[in-house]
């Protein structure tokens, strides 16, 4: 449980044990000070036996009978000698301009601390208790409650005299009342009661739970939550009580108020005050502890508690053990807990000491949490209310955080917070780049350094560069491809490099690292030499990027040899720039290479490199020959005698048999096939290709000796070669394997070619038959001739102006109109006259239609 803070204990003229403080990890929920300056005088004098709260001032009264005016610090601006005695209540109004006091020797006295007017009274008994009416500075509401062992209100009628009226007597003394409102709440020894001032009549009696505890050592507590909610605590029992309004259909002779207690439970200790936090308690609970082991010294310290209260129970929230002074000596009357409704203010009175409770706010989370090394909580809670927090600063929080991973050995961690924290301040940047370096720790911090529009100099980006180079060749290539190159000093950079590679000139990551150093340096010619040293993938990437083909024209067969498909495509793709002929030169020596790079241009373009077919022939014949006979086919630019001597010198059949029957020399070609191929179908398809009768007659010939052929040949010329010609020539006794199949095939292939004829033949007639009745339809439409239409041939209206005039019109089908006298003569067949216009076009005759004759 937390104690009072520092300030405090220094204060406390009783000092606690160490070792009886308890370290949790749960944020304590209030925090705590003295109020001191003219309080501390005031006690060390006297002592404090009641006090009230106002937004404004304190009111504090003491056992020698003084009630002094505070303001929130402590220091004294008003005092007043009332009794000698012990003063029991003070109460204010809500204005703080009245005030009313009740002392132990039947002192009453309810005056304006800024008028004149006043009440004095003096009983012949204790007086415990007084309340003002909360609206008392109003003239209509001039009135107060007071009382020894009977409840007395006072009323100032419009003669401007006291009213007495008797509330309620008989049941021992007054030990506590609080108005609120207009409802007046009081407990005896009895009970609680709470009287509705507006319509004159007692409304609730809550009994007193504890009867077996004193009323006068434990007295009740009581708190106005709001108008209609009082909180009552007595002994170990804590009540709430809501007044309600009655439904008028129930009232009858009842009041028309009535309470509901919502929530009620039992405490583990005895409560000396209660206060209202949100929809939680505050409880001042006196702790009575008589277990042996314990020091009397630390037996009865207070507790300060909030609760959430339930309908049946509570839940603890958080509670803190109080140290104020002389604690010792205290009962549970002599605490008493007092609070300030505007700024959450909770005051714990007690006879030697007066501490403020009030909420933690936002710098008092960080500094918890500071407290407690959670640095990365504190610097998200700062970020977030930057805005509201007062002493601390968003930055000195992340240094501190810094320093806390650097002291605990996480450096990556603290590198990595350095980003966020140290934000735009490179002063702050390079001081924690120097401690880096002081511990040893440069590579933690390197990936996280501002790299941006925000640099640091250059000096701090080489000194980590040759802290890496020292010891790490990997991560030094990491940040030269990371980091812009204008963060450093590159020739400086570069010269350390060299000097590295004189120890060890193969190492292969230094050099692909020298070489990006050239190139940021613009030296590309030095870094492609050392890309193409080391066959590196960017080799491609830098030509292209920064337009090097001029530096690579004796360079290409180191390039074939890296990627022979890159290169070819990159060859390819900038034949303006390196010429094909260049190419061909430079490969001369490396026909396997040269081979890649035509074939590939070949496939782009049949006709670019046409001056190199011959050479491909052997390039393909030697390299590649299941590509050589799409060659053969594709190429318009080969010369053939060349490409048969070739093939015929390698005994390549398939490419030969090509060759000749492109060549003309078909029966050659069917002979190859027949004789060394051995293929029946080979030369079935081919024969078919070529489609020469003479070309059949020499494959049967050929085949009729050899039934396996004969097989073939009747299962698939029947559809270009009569088969009874093959039949008639096929030796009587000669087995044929699976003749009657093939015969059967045979048939089935000539009742198809039938249907086919048949049904095409159909198709036709039906065709002929619809096309001559859609001629028929169209020719029997009439033709519009009006004023509109001409003459094609004169191009003046068909129609005279004077249609009374003898004249003749020809229309023809196609919708072409003539005069009859600019036609030509009909020609030898008199009588049918064409369309000059369709004529001309090849479009068909067209016969006429009309002749118009008037």
């Amino acid at each position: 449980m937390a104690e009072v803070e520092e300030q405090g204990r220094k204060l406390s003229e009783e000092s606690t044990d160490e070792s009886e403080e308890e370290d949790t990890e749960e944020e304590p929920k209030l925090k705590y000070e003295r109020l001191t300056n003219g309080v501390t005088e005031i006690l060390q004098k006297d002592a404090a036996s009641c006090m009230t709260v106002h937004d404004k001032f304190l009111a504090l009264g003491t056992h020698f009978g003084k009630v002094y005016l505070l303001d929130i610090q402590g220091n004294v601006t008003q005092k007043f000698e009332i009794s000698p005695v012990k003063i029991n209540q003070i109460s204010l109004d809500e204005s703080g301009d009245h005030v009313g006091i009740c002392s132990e020797d039947g002192k009453v006295q309810v005056f304006g601390l800024y008028t004149r007017e006043g009440f004095h009274e003096n009983f012949d008994c204790p007086i415990k208790v007084v309340a003002l009416h909360p609206q008392f500075s109003k003239s209509n509401n001039k009135q107060f409650v007071t009382g020894g062992n009977k409840l007395l209100l006072y009323e100032r009628n419009w003669l401007n005299r006291w009213k007495t009226c008797v509330l309620h007597e008989g049941e021992g003394n007054l030990t506590n009342v609080k108005w609120r409102a207009n409802l007046i709440a009081w407990a005896n020894n009895v009970g609680v009661k709470i009287y509705d001032i507006s319509s004159k009549q007692r409304i609730t009696n809550v009994l007193r739970d504890n009867t077996n505890l004193r009323p006068d050592m434990y007295p009740c507590s009581l708190c106005w939550k709001d108008n209609n909610t009082l909180i009552i605590g007595w002994g170990s029992s804590v009540k709430i009580c809501v007044v309600k309004e009655r439904d008028p259909t129930e009232m009858r002779d009842l009041p028309s108020r009535y309470v509901e207690i919502v929530s009620a439970f039992e405490t583990e200790f005895f409560i000396s005050g209660l206060a209202p936090l949100a929809d939680q308690l505050v409880t001042l609970y006196y702790v009575k502890d008589s277990s042996e082991h314990m020091e009397e010294e630390f037996r009865t310290r207070p507790r300060l508690d909030i609760i959430q209260p339930l309908p049946e129970g509570c839940e603890e929230i958080s509670s803190d053990a109080l140290t104020v002074r002389n604690f010792q000596e205290n009962q549970c009357r002599d605490y008493r807990l007092e609070h300030s409704e505007g700024e959450s203010l909770f005051y714990i009175i007690s006879p030697k000491d007066i501490v403020v409770a009030k909420e933690r706010d936002q710098d008092d989370h960080i500094d918890w949490l500071l407290e407690k090394k959670k640095y990365e909580e504190a610097l998200m809670a700062a970020e977030i209310s930057f805005k509201n927090i007062k002493r601390h600063d968003v930055q000195k929080i992340g240094m501190a955080y810094i320093n806390h991973l650097v002291e605990r050995g996480d450096y990556d961690a603290a590198a990595r917070k350095c980003q966020k924290v140290l934000g735009k301040n490179m002063d702050l940047w390079e001081n924690e780049v120097y401690r880096f370096k002081t511990i040893g720790q440069l590579k933690a911090i390197s990936q996280y350094l501002p790299r941006g529009d925000l640099r640091l100099r250059p000096a701090i980006y080489e000194m980590i560069l040759h802290e890496f180079l020292k010891t790490d060749y990997e991560g030094f290539a990491t940040l030269i491809r990371e980091w812009p190159g204008e963060l450093y000093n590159n020739m400086a950079i570069v010269q350390a490099v060299n000097e590295h590679l004189k120890k060890d000139p193969t190492n292969s990551m230094l050099l692909t690292t020298l070489a990006e150093l050239y190139t940021y340096d613009q030296r590309y010619d030095r870094a492609l030499e050392i890309y193409l040293k080391l066959r590196h993938k960017d080799v491609y990437q830098l030509i292209h990027k920064h337009n090097l083909f001029s530096a690579i024209k004796d360079k290409i067969v180191l390039l074939m040899d890296f990627d022979k498909e890159k290169a070819v495509d990159m060859l390819l793709d900038n034949d303006d720039k390196i010429s094909m002929d260049k190419v061909v030169e430079e490969l001369k020596d490396r026909p396997e290479l040269l081979h890649v790079y035509l074939h590939k241009l070949f496939k782009r373009d049949h006709h670019k490199g046409q001056k190199y077919h011959e050479r491909q022939i052997s390039l393909y014949a030697e390299y590649d020959r299941p590509n050589l006979l799409p060659f053969l086919r594709e190429s318009m630019h080969c010369p053939l005698e060349k490409a048969l001597e070739i093939c015929q010198q390698r005994h390549f059949v398939e490419e030969t048999v090509f060759l000749l029957s492109r060549m003309g020399n078909c029966r050659r070609a069917l002979q190859m096939i027949m004789e060394e191929l051995a293929d029946v179908d080979k030369a079935i398809e081919f024969a078919k290709e070529q489609d020469d009768r003479e070309l059949w007659d020499d494959l049967i010939s050929y085949s009729i000796d050899k039934p396996p052929f004969i097989t073939g040949l009747l299962n698939n010329i029947g559809t270009h070669v009569d088969p009874i010609l093959l039949i008639h020539r096929i030796k009587e006794g000669m087995e044929i394997p699976n003749l009657r199949d093939s015969l059967v095939k045979i048939l089935q292939d000539y009742n198809l070619q039938i249907l086919l004829r048949e049904g095409c033949k159909k198709i036709l007639v039906a065709d002929s038959l619809s096309l001559l009745q859609r001629m028929h339809r169209t020719q029997k439409r009439g033709v519009r001739v009006d004023e509109e239409n001409i003459c094609e041939s004169c191009h003046t209206p068909i129609l005279p102006s004077d249609m009374a005039q003898a004249f003749g019109v020809v229309v023809f089908h196609c919708r072409h109109m003539f005069h009859k006298e600019c036609l030509p003569s009909p020609g030898n067949v008199p009588g049918i006259q064409y369309c000059n216009i369709c004529s001309a076009k090849r479009r068909g005759p067209g016969s006429g239609i009309l002749e118009m004759k008037k």
